[in-house]
């Protein structure tokens, strides 16, 4: 009983530390993250005017709209954005700001944050109280308890929590690339699925000219049946072209519209006519490449993976030999008045585990996560390896039908005009051409626009893809004694946690 002032005295002491550690604190702020912009350049200059590396790029902020004011921004910001004639850059940006799947993603993301704070405060004591009544009187018992293998384990279990958050980070900045890449490629589809519509209706203008012209040459007597039956079939072949022409229009805008987040029937996107010209030539290879696996974010991901995991490996290892799991402070008070006061103890007694089986789980987890990261290294470099190969193929495409094909057919059809202005050529002669040049140039457009979606997709190669099988929950049952995600939580066969206290100290 010499130590009883000494006890009494230590637990104002301790409800004061709780006070100061836990009453003050609050919620960091929602960290915003920087999405690499489509023209970087890792040599420091980039003169091709191409989109495909993004190494050195202006950064987007990417943020969650929580607030009203927050999204009332937002929607100032995507009304002005689309007051102006859209680009792909300017979609992008709508799509950043209003995405409702990316919105989602970010509020995941700030799941995650909460997460990570609760792992960072201690947990909460126990605090348990018995009152009975026996033939001598009235008998009171109060207890104070702690999670002893949680506070022991506080650092490493801050330390997973911190990777575990920094995955799910990388994670959701991947989300809001590819995000970014749908809706360029969206984009490119729209504009060219406009510019084939107005194609669309001049080569109708044309085909409905020449079944009319041929329909009265027919007349003179100047046209046999066959040859207007021909011109009849094309003008019907044209107006097919026309109609799935419209519909393709439609479809791709709505597909674009959806990845803005705006609704379908909305009347006020100014697409341009026609798509951006093709570049006069590709900038160095050699830069992508480097730049390409130390920008990937799935590669990130999975190291971010790896470096937790070997955390979790080395707790598991050490925590199975924790047998102390709780500590408390108890006091009785006797049916005479007598007070009583004591050290509760919890112990784990590992008598039928002995933790071996966590320690085999988490050193396969561990090794998984490693081969993992070999596995996701040799899938980037395939990806950029097949992403360059395509834009570069589809550049080397639509220049040579821009700079051989389309003139060539221009100048045949020229020629013919000329030979008939002549009256050396026929009529028939002259339309045939026509029609051959018409196919040109639509062959052009859709070259034109597999070149930039193969550029947003080589964009795409140089930021990763998800990695399948990531884990990004919180730390499994049992690891230290308890999870970050509920302060007070027991492991497995382990004492009454703080959370669930019991009564001692008889």
């Amino acid at each position: 009983m010499k130590h009883l002032p000494a006890q009494r005295g230590l637990k104002p002491l301790v409800f004061a530390l709780i006070l100061l550690t836990t009453g003050c604190t609050g919620l960091p702020p929602y960290p915003v993250l920087q999405l690499p912009g489509p023209n970087a350049d890792t040599s420091g200059s980039n003169t091709s005017g191409t989109n495909a590396s993004t190494a050195n790029a202006p950064f987007r902020d990417v943020s969650w709209q929580q607030t009203p004011e927050q999204q009332d921004e937002s929607a100032r910001r995507v009304a002005e954005l689309l007051a102006q004639p859209l680009s792909a850059e300017r979609a992008v940006d709508v799509a950043l700001i209003n995405n409702p799947q990316l919105q989602m993603r970010l509020a995941e993301l700030g799941i995650g944050l909460a997460d990570l704070e609760q792992a960072r405060r201690l947990p909460n004591p126990g605090f348990s109280f018995l009152r009975t009544r026996t033939a001598d009187g009235l008998d009171i018992e109060r207890g104070l308890h702690f999670n002893l293998a949680r506070l022991i384990f506080y650092p490493q279990l801050r330390s997973i929590e911190a990777k575990r958050f920094e995955q799910t980070r990388v994670l959701t900045l991947h989300e809001a690339a590819s995000t970014a890449n749908r809706t360029r490629r969206a984009f490119y589809e729209a504009v060219a699925a406009r510019q084939k519509l107005n194609y669309a209706l001049q080569v109708k203008d044309t085909a409905d000219a020449a079944a009319e012209l041929a329909r009265r040459l027919e007349q003179a007597g100047n046209y046999n049946p066959l040859s207007r039956a021909r011109e009849q079939a094309f003008a019907v072949d044209a107006q097919q072209a026309l109609t799935r022409a419209r519909q393709q229009e439609t479809s791709t805008r709505i597909r674009l519209l959806r990845l803005l987040g705006l609704p379908s029937d909305i009347t006020t996107l100014k697409l341009p006519d026609t798509l951006p010209a093709l570049p006069d030539q590709l900038r160095d290879e050699s830069d992508i490449r480097r730049a390409g696996l130390n920008q990937r974010l799935d590669v990130q991901a999975a190291q971010q993976d790896a470096l937790r995991t070997a955390d979790l490996l080395g707790l598991t290892k050490v925590s199975r030999f924790i047998t102390l799991t709780e500590l408390g402070f108890e006091r009785e008070t006797g049916p005479a008045g007598e007070k009583k006061y004591g050290v509760d103890i919890g112990l784990t007694l590992p008598l039928f585990d002995s933790g071996d089986a966590r320690v085999a789980r988490a050193q396969a987890a561990y090794q998984r996560s490693l081969m993992r990261v070999k596995a996701t290294v040799l899938e980037a470099d395939g990806d950029l390896q097949l992403a360059l190969d395509a834009w570069r193929t589809q550049w080397e495409l639509a220049k040579r039908q821009r700079d051989n094909a389309v003139p060539l057919r221009r100048r045949i059809t020229d020629e013919t005009l000329l030979r008939y202005n002549g009256m050396i050529g026929s009529v028939f002669e002259l339309l045939a051409e026509s029609r051959a040049q018409i196919t040109s140039v639509s062959t052009y457009i859709d070259l034109l626009r597999d070149y930039w979606m193969a550029d947003s997709d080589l964009s795409m190669a140089l930021l990763g893809r998800p990695v399948v099988g990531l884990a990004v929950g919180g730390l499994p049952h049992g690891a230290a004694g308890a999870s970050p995600h509920g302060a007070g939580a027991a492991p497995e066969a382990a004492a009454p946690t703080a959370s669930a206290p019991h009564a001692g100290g008889h």
